[in-house]
């Protein structure tokens, strides 16, 4: 390759990938002799790229962190992925990307390949987001709780449960977990001595307190699975479930544990879940009532009998 711009963005491209590249291999991929690798990789870094040699036989070149960010060579796939990516999030339910997720994306469509450009043009106009009141996240809170998540240290918050009453909350962070439109945070509360999943909506005041933990064992295949209720410890059957609430969509999603798909609009006022669990059926039910709407138990039989024995036993109690 004698056109040595070309030759610079090539191996700039190569360099992006989170490897390390030996200088003969690259020599290779260039049809140029290691020389003049060597020579190219000199030229980048007198552009501003940190581009890192390690030495011995299996030592190479890598472009690593700098102080500031250079321009990103991208393929027409990767291109079209972080396009789709901004679009989601401009309508995200995080608080405060939106708009830089819109000016990014300006950006990025401003300089697309018109082939490229027509693709995610047409998806976006092709894509209708479900509309409705679900809560936002605090950007800061979001970046706090995956610091420490990233680091395994332990972290403290102020969170408002759904009677409006606020705890104080120790706990071991795991995972976050995106789940529709909400997220939640899947710890262990050490007060509590148990796993929780907590509502990202719902917390304030996060603060890492610098004491690292060990990871315990989740009871569930992955925080996914947790979140959706699939616990391992449980060790009962799956039920399939189906309920129809007189409530908005918006208003049920996320808060029995559901995937996405798993509630169906059925008009402004009325939804229908749809779901196959292996959790505890008693604490669906448990969670169903604190939902404060009417609704219609379709199935299973062992859902409705625990309905039945909550309603006797709240009886009794009243």
């Amino acid at each position: 390759m004698t056109d040595t711009p070309a030759r610079l963005l090539s191996l700039l491209s190569l360099l992006q990938t989170p490897r390390e590249w030996p200088g003969s291999e690259l020599a290779g991929r260039l049809g140029v002799s290691r020389r003049t690798v060597r020579r190219d990789i000199d030229r980048l870094r007198e552009l501003g790229y940190p581009v890192e040699a390690t030495m011995g036989a299996a030592g190479g070149y890598r472009l690593v962190a700098g102080a500031a960010m250079p321009p990103l060579l991208l393929d027409d796939d990767e291109a079209v992925a972080i396009a789709v990516g901004l679009r989601a999030a401009a309508g995200n339910a995080v608080d405060g990307i939106e708009e830089s997720s819109a000016r990014a994306l300006t950006k990025l469509e401003q300089v697309l390949p018109s082939r490229l450009r027509y693709r995610v043009r047409t998806l976006g106009e092709a894509t209708v987001p479900i509309s409705g009141d679900s809560p936002v996240v605090d950007a800061e809170v979001l970046t706090v709780l995956a610091g420490a998540v990233a680091n395994r240290e332990k972290v403290r918050f102020g969170y408002r449960s759904g009677d409006s009453s606020d705890t104080s909350r120790l706990v071991e962070p795991l995972r976050l977990v995106t789940a529709g439109r909400r997220w939640y945070l899947v710890a262990f509360d050490t007060t509590r001595d148990d796993w929780r999943t907590f509502r990202l909506d719902r917390i304030h005041s996060p603060r890492a307190v610098g004491s690292r933990v060990v990871q315990r064992d989740l009871p569930a295949e992955s925080a996914a699975d947790y979140v959706a209720g699939r616990r391992t410890d449980w060790g009962t059957p799956v039920h399939r479930i189906v309920v129809t609430f007189h409530a908005p969509a918006a208003s049920v999603a996320g808060r029995l544990g559901d995937e996405p798909g798993e509630i169906e609009a059925l008009g402004e006022h009325r939804c229908r879940m749809r779901a196959e669990r292996s959790d505890s059926i008693d604490w669906l039910a448990a969670r169903m009532l604190m939902l404060g709407c009417e609704f219609e138990v379709h199935g299973p039989e062992a859902l409705v009998e625990v309905l039945r024995t909550m309603s006797a036993r709240a009886a009794r109690a009243s």
